[in-house]
């Protein structure tokens, strides 16, 4: 910990001096410890991702398919097959790649050029190259090359949100630190990829490459799991059942027509046939299209999606761990209070009296910051907040600052805790000064009583520091104002002059909550989520901010990163669901939140923008990144806000919500219609019937009127109650919920109908009862779309023309049913000649019976 040692102590622990370290010794470190530079491992090839994608058992079975019908010469049907996995393939190939820029983009944080010192000489050297126990200079401006221990430094300014996520400089000293604190903390260090804004300082490198703590979360991330979305889970377990129950139908059905005396090679195509019958080829495309919309839906709502699975990992999300600043936040300090002594609250703002002008000239003139006519704000957030301060009550700050000159000035400084100004106010000459409370007491001989100068007593500072207590019990940061009236134009001060002032006021400023975060964070309670704070401000302000906007209640505990580092994983897990709010936490801390959810089965989603977010964004199931954020997050993140709005995760995860659901409509719809055509097969197999239906048949229904009608269902609009059910269970089958029941009900009613459609036609022959069993099993699957738009009400009560989408499908696919009838056609799809008007009729109207059935299930269901 070099931070808990003297400057002197660490350079000696090194062995470097001030004067730089001798060039050869640092080559032989370089050839020793590497390069300073961030490692990456292997990346999967892309071919092999190509090939892996074929491991799925269902595609295996259709490769079997395609190619044993490519050997017996049917070359359209085993094409068509081809195709749709190629297709597939390609589509996860591009997700997973997708995935890997997070570590690329970590590594364009690396620093190209450094400034040091070696053999007393100031040179510029490649990053790269500094080793341990070099002589770093640093300058506004410019980017830490490695992590470091300051040994020399005045007002030096860092910002560290890309690894603390506070956005605030930090002013940096050169001092020894007794005390174990957080990396936010650790005032006299610097780390690699932070970024200077003020002042000047030379530090000696302690760390470089994957040892720094840019390295440590580059480690991380390699390490970081790559979650499986819950989607992706459940329609591999549920292909894996599928496919053994398909292949041991498939040989069931050979066998038994093999015993019957059936030709070999007849017999086999049939049992290829109940294969083609099964599986939903187009399933994969069809839910990465239902998720591509649900994507669009969250754009609009400012919720970009990278992962297309991530849309439904939302619907299913227990608990939201979030950063505070900015998300839950504005993230801009803002005066939310302010106290003068001997004046009523009430009266304030009515008019300017001399005790709140001098207050508003004071928190104006003693002040850096400005806002540009486009509104861009410039400077210290805290000085910030003090202008917006003076415009909200309708104060020119721009005109104060050219109507009284600032004559001199001394800047602030970490040590004194202070800032003062000179400035010519009319015919008098004043000097404002604005810092610390009990640094501003002490250093005053007066106070402005209703602004009548009076010498300051006891009571008067008691009173000041009651009220200062009071807002900083409430966490928010407060700034004290004085004057001073001085006699030379020519005064230039000093630090002894800070003295005998006139106490005018203090303000008080947070970072307030968004206005609409209170009522997201009920919304998600209501929804069954849990909310939990994640952040690196400290442990009082995110508990004061927690307890406002509803996420810490009563007996809920608030833990800093260290106390997190002091408890076992079993006494973590027991406390768990009462800790809401984590302060000053380490990327190794936010990994632990969230495995320690994730061992409780709960589906979890952190937000993140720093570097230091990067890890766990990858861990959680549902990584979410801000849009203002590290190119870093963004990359590790399945969901980026472009708005970094807390509110938009509860749209999102109703989106989310409302995706899953008409996914399991899509489901709902393939599986029926293709159970439908099983039991027609296993009819016809067992009844010794001719095969209801020819392999191109089956393709054609399966590839062709299913995608169109599938897709629309995943158009749907959300149900009404979707965001008063509680989250779904992780072990939840893609099947559960009333899904099987309603496959099976609508799949044996279209079995039915098509069964009744074959008899008729094989009264004509053979060859018309398969032209009917293929037109009512195509008609009813079509027109089922209606009743599959719920699981609870009818289409009457939704309305036909509530789902546009779905008319245009059943449309389309009606008019491409149509084409199978037509001469050319014909032959290729096995319509006889004799198959005329009062045929199509008849297949229509067993439709048509088929989906009223549907309808009246609902209300026997209810």
């Amino acid at each position: 910990m070099f931070y808990k040692k003297s400057s002197e102590e660490v350079i000696n622990t090194l062995g470097s001096n001030v004067k730089g370290m001798n060039t050869e010794e640092a080559k032989k470190k370089l050839i020793e410890k590497g390069y300073n530079e961030l490692e990456e491992k292997e990346k999967t090839p892309t071919w092999k991702l190509f090939i892996e994608s074929f491991k799925d058992p269902l595609v295996i079975i259709l490769l079997i398919a395609a190619m044993v019908q490519v050997f017996l010469g049917e070359m359209v049907e085993s094409a068509i097959i081809f195709a749709v996995l190629i297709l597939n393939s390609i589509l996860g190939v591009v997700q997973t790649k997708k995935a890997e820029g997070s570590l690329a983009s970590l590594k364009k944080l690396s620093v190209p050029n450094a400034k040091v010192i070696r053999d007393n000489i100031k040179i510029t050297i490649p990053s790269r190259e500094l080793v341990v126990g070099d002589i770093v200079i640093l300058e506004a401006g410019d980017y830490v090359p490695a992590d470091g221990r300051i040994i020399e430094g005045q007002t030096f300014k860092v910002v560290e949100g890309m690894l603390t996520g506070e956005s605030e400089p930090v002013l940096k000293h050169c001092d020894k630190i007794e005390e174990d604190c957080a990396l936010g903390d650790q005032k006299n260090m610097v780390f690699s990829g932070s970024m200077v804004v003020y002042g000047r300082a030379t530090y000696i490198v302690t760390n470089t490459g994957m040892n720094t703590e840019v390295g440590k979360i580059a480690n991380l991330l390699e390490n970081a799991e790559n979650k499986e979305m819950p989607l992706q889970k459940k329609l591999d377990e549920f292909g894996k059942k599928l496919g053994i129950g398909i292949v041991i139908l498939s040989l069931i059905i050979f066998g038994v027509e093999v015993f019957r005396g059936g030709d070999l090679v007849e017999s086999f195509m049939f049992a290829i046939a109940i294969a083609v019958a099964a599986i939903p080829e187009a399933l994969s495309s069809i839910v990465t299209i239902v998720l591509a919309v649900g994507t669009n839906t969250m754009a609009k709502k400012q919720a970009i999606m990278r992962k297309l699975p991530a849309v439904e990992t939302l619907g299913s999300t227990s608990v939201i761990c979030t950063d505070k600043t900015g998300t839950l936040t504005q993230n801009k300090m803002t005066v939310v209070d302010l106290y003068m002594y001997g004046v009523k609250k009430s009266d304030l703002s009515k008019s300017l009296a001399e005790q709140e002008l001098a207050l508003s000239l004071a928190s104006t003139l003693c002040n850096d910051s400005d806002i540009t006519n486009d509104g861009e704000e410039i400077g210290d957030p805290t000085e910030v907040a003090l202008i917006n301060y003076a415009k909200k009550n309708k104060l020119n700050y721009k005109e104060l600052r050219e109507k009284y000159d600032r004559l001199n000035e001394l800047p602030f400084d970490s040590d004194r805790k202070l800032m003062s100004t000179v400035n010519k106010i009319e015919d008098k000459v004043i000097m404002f000064t604005k810092g610390a409370p009990d640094v501003i007491f002490s250093r005053c001989k007066y106070a402005l009583n209703n602004g009548e100068l009076v010498p300051i007593t006891e009571d008067i500072i008691n009173e000041y520091r009651m009220v200062n207590e009071t807002f900083s019990n409430k966490a928010l940061r407060v700034l004290a104002f004085a004057t001073k009236n001085i006699d030379d134009e020519n005064f230039v001060p000093a630090i002894e002059d800070e003295v005998d002032l006139t106490l005018v006021g203090i303000m008080a400023m947070i970072d307030p909550p968004r206005e609409e975060v209170k009522d997201a964070v009920r919304e998600a309670k209501n929804s069954g989520i849990k909310t939990v704070m994640i952040t690196g401000d400290h442990k009082t302000t995110a508990a004061a901010i927690a307890k406002d906007i509803g996420i810490m209640v009563e007996d809920d505990l608030a833990l800093t990163g260290q106390e997190l580092d002091n408890i076992s994983d079993e006494q973590l897990d027991r406390d768990l669901e009462k800790i809401s709010v984590y302060a000053r936490v380490s990327p190794e801390n936010k990994i632990r939140i969230v495995k320690a959810w994730q061992r409780k089965g709960k589906v979890t989603a952190m937000t993140g923008d720093g570097v230091n977010d990067a890890p766990a964004l990858k861990q959680a199931d549902i990584g979410i990144g801000m849009g203002s954020g590290t190119e870093v997050a963004k990359d590790a993140a399945s969901m980026v806000l472009l708005d970094d709005n807390f509110a938009t995760i509860i749209k999102a995860v109703e989106v989310g919500r409302t995706v899953y659901e008409n996914i399991k409509k899509s489901i709902t719809y393939l599986f029926a219609g293709n159970l439908g055509g099983i039991i027609a097969i296993l009819f016809a197999v067992f009844a010794n019937w001719s095969n209801p239906f020819t392999t191109i048949q089956l393709l054609f229904i399966n590839l062709v009127t299913d995608s169109l009608p599938a897709i629309a269902l995943g158009l749907e609009k959300s149900e009404k109650g979707v965001m008063n059910k509680p989250p779904r269970e992780q072990n939840e089958g893609i099947l559960s919920g009333g899904t099987l029941k309603f496959v099976a009900i609508r799949g044996s009613i279209i079995g039915m109908v098509t069964i009744i459609a074959q008899y008729l036609g094989m009264k004509i022959s053979p060859e018309f009862g398969t032209a009917m069993a293929f037109s009512t099993l195509t008609l009813s699957r079509i027109i089922q779309t209606f009743a599959s738009r719920s699981n609870t009400d009818t289409i009457f009560k939704l309305g036909f023309t509530t789902n546009k989408y779905v008319l245009g499908a059943v449309g389309i696919c009606l008019v491409m049913f149509s084409i199978t009838l037509v001469p050319l056609m014909r032959e290729v799809f096995a319509i006889p000649t004799a198959y005329s008007l009062t045929t199509f009729i008849t297949c229509f109207g067993l439709a048509i019976g088929a989906s009223l059935l549907m309808e009246v299930s609902k209300f026997i269901s209810k």
